[in-house]
């Protein structure tokens, strides 16, 4: 089991090559949850996650030999940017092995940081035993994403820095997949400050180390897809497992539209990027998944390697939790001038239309009417209610569709 003293090595090992990232006060957030709350901004490390930590202290810690033959990992993003990024400027050859699926952005930056990339499988595990297999039959060294005490390590320098950052830290929020960077930061942070309540966060569709603490033992969850991909481990890690039922007080889980709101709500009031991962223990917070009030909380934003295309999604799906964008089905009198009328309803209150669909022939229209489809920005849900209401009194049929 990975110790303190472990964690202090890493930090002299690795202090001069990984930035202290900024953990500044949020206004926002502190009057959202009722908690002084501070954000660990990890996104902000030179390829965009916390995942420089773990990769970097084990590089440096390879026996010569090991890194002359070759890196190889297996990853879906922020792992195989942090390999390739220190494997080059330690003049290491890396391969990652990447699903076929992941997003065409974090593929190229892992190619720009200089590693070889290697697509295949349908999800992480698949790449996981390729990269096995290759390590086995090449000879080259294999760099877990978690499951390592070197890696493990490394990540725990983060629970230094906050110390020293935040002394009068009460509670830390933190993502948990595999379970490295909540060990280590878990461990780092009891052994030296006893009182800390440490709070574990998961997709709910994927409560791999949940599942393993309540079972006690680790074991495999189904596949499934979450906008908090970087926590997307279907089996908690055999070294990481006893260090969370050590230091972890507490696991929580989120879904995916409390993720949404979290990563839409950090870009528009703090001006921050942060992957599903990294915001899924805001949402934890916001949500008021644990029992935490007027405490001084810090939120570790672990990473904010985002694909635009899935960040125009997330937005999407952030509004609509938020209130600020509904979708009501409205059944109309097919004859001129009805759709006109309708939409004087909707601008004596200022509801903005993104989206219209007539229908005709479908969900149970009557002969003369039709149903239009209407996607309405809105200012909130008190707002929807107003417009609900105004509908009604003007006799329309209507429904909302979720």
């Amino acid at each position: 089991m990975t110790t303190l003293d472990e964690i202090r090595q890493g930090r002299a090992r690795i202090g001069s090559s990984i930035s202290v990232s900024p953990c500044p006060r949020s206004e926002t957030f502190s009057a959202m949850s009722g908690n002084d709350v501070s954000l660990k901004l990890e996104n902000l490390q030179r390829t965009g996650s916390y995942k420089e930590r773990g990769a970097l202290n084990r590089l440096l810690t390879l026996r010569p030999e090991e890194g002359q033959r070759g890196l190889i990992a297996a990853s879906a993003g922020n792992h195989a940017q942090a390999v390739a990024y220190h494997a080059a400027r330690l003049g290491m050859r890396a391969e990652i092995c990447m699903p076929l699926a992941t997003p065409l952005n974090k593929v190229m930056a892992t190619r720009r940081f200089g590693a070889e990339v290697v697509l295949h499988g349908a999800n992480y595990d698949e790449a996981d035993a390729e990269a096995r297999r290759r390590s086995e039959a090449r000879g080259l060294t294999f760099v877990h994403p978690f499951d390592d005490d070197a890696v493990i390590a490394g990540q725990g320098t983060l629970g230094l820095e906050l110390l020293e950052q935040v002394p009068a830290l009460e509670v830390v929020f933190v993502a948990i997949g595999g379970g490295g960077l909540a060990s280590g930061l878990g461990c780092a942070l009891k052994e030296t400050k006893p009182g800390v309540r440490v709070i574990g966060v998961q997709a709910e569709r994927l409560p791999s180390m949940k599942l393993a603490v309540e079972a006690g033992q680790p074991v495999n969850v189904p596949t499934a897809t979450t906008l908090a991909d970087g926590i997307a481990v279907r089996r908690a890690g055999d070294r990481t497992f006893p260090m969370v039922q050590k230091y972890i007080d507490e696991i929580v889980t989120v879904e995916e539209e409390e993720i949404a709101s979290a990563v839409l709500l950090l870009l528009e009031r703090e001006k921050i990027l942060a992957e599903g991962a990294g915001a899924a223990p805001l949402a934890a917070l916001l949500y008021r998944k644990a029992a935490v009030s007027g405490k001084k909380a810090v939120v570790v934003i672990s990473g904010g390697n985002m694909d635009v295309t899935l960040l125009s999604r997330i937005i999407e799906r952030g509004l609509v939790k938020d209130g600020r964008l509904v979708r009501l089905r409205v059944h109309l009198p097919d004859y001129p001038g009805a759709l006109h009328r309708l939409t004087g309803v909707l601008a004596e209150l200022r509801t903005n239309i993104v989206a219209t669909a007539y229908d005709r022939a479908y969900f149970g229209v009557n002969f003369g009417d039709t149903t239009i489809d209407l996607t309405l920005e809105t200012r909130g849900p008190e707002h929807i209610e107003e417009l609900s209401a105004a509908l009604r009194q003007a006799a329309y049929v209507f429904e909302r569709i979720v």
